[in-house]
């Protein structure tokens, strides 16, 4: 049991024994309050002149971490409701001078079996010149699917005009009188989905430190509420190597990517072990979501920001959305909203802000709305930061839609709720792998090894889950 003086989470060891148990992290926010009375002076000595370096907190503030006993992780995620088609094309072929046959040709053989006859369709152009037609008879070809329908208001899509490539959705049916007793009716047609998987992988670092060097470890004794006492550990240059490692666990939820065929291989390993990748949140967005190149919100006014918006209109219209940006995107969005409170010259009104001039004042928009949805801005330091993404600068944003996705898990059998952006991470009753560290060698009471050091392990085996994918935006430059 923990005392004031520090987080219960830790077990005081009666002898100077460093282990993961003892050992004080002080990025934990459990140790503010030890921090303040047990500061260790060598933090008097350097000066912190980069501020904070850490650029983890992201998934923290998005996500939420669980457990997973599998080496896969997959679940299933709704289709579409509704039938759409592009790429369509057309031919007809006079019957007479009065009459005309118009057949619509698909791109696959499989859209066949999404039709059937009877079906209504809105049909239309690239000019947005528009069709309704009836589907009268469906021939599958190879490779296209050919629909003969009837137009309505016109003997056939050329003489409605409609040219190029078509795009079509199904709108209904319509039978005649007495249907069904000769003819086939509707279609059945299973719920659509799709399936989607991740798997995790093994992110390994260690601190090492001579063993003549372990005058460096720092040594707080401390006595809990039930009486007993102990000893805590610390060590500046661990404590960095342990930051650096747990920001490597965000970093690598975002940056990763998925091998090619399993092209990457370890020759250290017996057989050639290949490491297979893991897809991270920037890998899954290119791949599943929406991607903006170029948007300028400064010039663009917006009218930039509402393309995006027609966007998520399409997909699943969430309402409150998060926007993680670098530090000139977020100028420019605070431009644009500066500017849509502006009228006239030498005039400014405030009514957007209760009339209070001082609210007006602060152009650092955290919050604003913008047809039916919700955006809260913030600035994401791992964009930023010069050693990180700030150093290349090809990726200005990203916006995350907030709350939870309801999907089916494939291991569980059953719907879940889950937020949107998650880390599963290997878990038993035998091993927790979500952020391991463990020391050996023969110095500070372990004697694994001969060596004589004294070496802090870390290891964590973990993936990201980014679900409903296609409502997440990347802005890029």
């Amino acid at each position: 049991m923990g005392g004031g003086a520090f987080p219960a989470s830790l077990t005081p060891r009666p002898t100077k024994t460093p282990d993961a148990s003892n050992y004080i992290n002080f990025a934990d926010a459990s140790f503010s309050q030890w921090s303040q009375q047990y500061l260790p002076e060598v933090y008097e000595k350097e000066i912190e002149r980069y501020g904070k370096r850490t650029v983890g907190g992201f998934l923290r503030m998005v996500g939420a971490e669980m457990p997973v006993a599998s080496d896969q992780i997959i679940w299933s995620e709704q289709g579409r409701l509704h039938l759409a088609f592009s790429g369509v094309t057309y031919s007809v072929t006079n019957v007479d001078s009065t009459d005309a046959v118009t057949t619509l040709i698909f791109a696959t053989a499989a859209e066949a079996t999404l039709l059937a006859k009877g079906m209504t369709l809105v049909v239309a152009d690239g000019s947005n010149n528009v069709a309704k037609v009836r589907v009268s008879a469906i021939a599958t070809g190879t490779p296209a699917v050919n629909v003969t329908v009837d137009v309505y208001g016109s003997t056939d899509l050329q003489t409605a005009g409609l040219t190029g490539s078509l795009s079509a959705f199904v709108f209904g049916s319509e039978y005649a009188k007495g249907s069904g007793k000769s003819e086939s009716i509707g279609i059945s047609k299973d719920a659509n989905f799709e399936t989607f998987n991740n798997k995790p992988i093994i992110l390994r670092d260690k601190y090492s430190v001579a063993g003549s060097d372990v005058a460096q470890i720092g040594w707080i004794e401390v006595t809990s509420e039930a009486g007993t006492s102990g000893y805590l550990w610390y060590l500046k240059s661990e404590h960095e190597s342990r930051l650096r490692f747990e920001d490597y666990l965000e970093m690598s939820m975002v940056e990763a990517e998925k091998a090619d065929q399993n092209t990457i291989s370890d020759a250290s390993l017996t057989g050639n072990m290949n490491v297979d990748g893991t897809e991270g949140m920037f890998a899954a967005i290119e791949n599943r979501g929406l991607v903006y190149s170029g948007i300028d919100f400064d010039n663009d006014g917006m009218s930039s920001f509402d393309t995006i918006l027609f966007q998520l209109d399409k997909q699943g219209a969430i309402e409150e959305n998060m926007m993680f940006l670098d530090r000139a995107t977020a100028l420019s969005v605070d431009n644009l909203l500066a500017a849509q409170n502006s009228y006239g010259a030498g005039g400014t009104s405030y009514g957007v802000f209760n009339n209070e001039e001082d609210m007006a004042l602060n152009l650092g928009f955290s919050g604003f709305r913008r047809g039916s949805y919700d955006f809260y801005k913030t600035d994401w330091k791992y964009l930023n930061d010069a050693t990180t993404r700030g150093a290349i600068g090809d990726i200005e944003g990203v916006i995350v839609p907030a709350g939870t996705s309801t999907v089916y898990d494939e291991n569980l059998g059953k719907n879940i709720a889950r937020p949107f952006l998650h880390v599963r991470y290997r878990a038993n009753e035998v091993d927790d792998r979500r952020m391991k560290s463990w020391v050996t060698g023969s110095v500070g009471g372990n004697y694994t090894s001969e060596e004589d050091a004294m070496n802090v392990h870390f290891l964590s085996e973990r993936a990201l889950c980014v679900q409903a994918a296609n409502n997440f935006v990347l802005l890029k430059a």
